[in-house]
């Protein structure tokens, strides 16, 4: 499942958040950007429901991103 293709959507309330404070909009006050939000969400949703077999590939291609975006690795 792609975090990208989901909507933003209202979550259930984040314990200790003021009522009436979706869980996206707490992130978003916390400064967390719509993308990275979709993708918290994702993984929360994601490990969940029991996550993947391929978890250390998917480890190691987020930490090679990770080098990428910083400019410690050339693409």
């Amino acid at each position: 499942m792609n975090p990208h293709t989901h909507s933003e959507e209202e979550i259930t309330i984040v314990p200790g958040v003021e009522s009436g404070v979706s869980e996206t909009e707490a992130l978003a006050r916390c400064g967390f950007t719509p993308d990275e939000i979709m993708s918290l969400l994702w993984l929360r949703q994601w490990y969940e429901n029991g996550g993947s077999d391929r978890i250390e590939v998917v480890r190691r291609l987020e930490f090679i991103k990770r080098l990428v975006l910083s400019g410690k690795l050339e693409p």
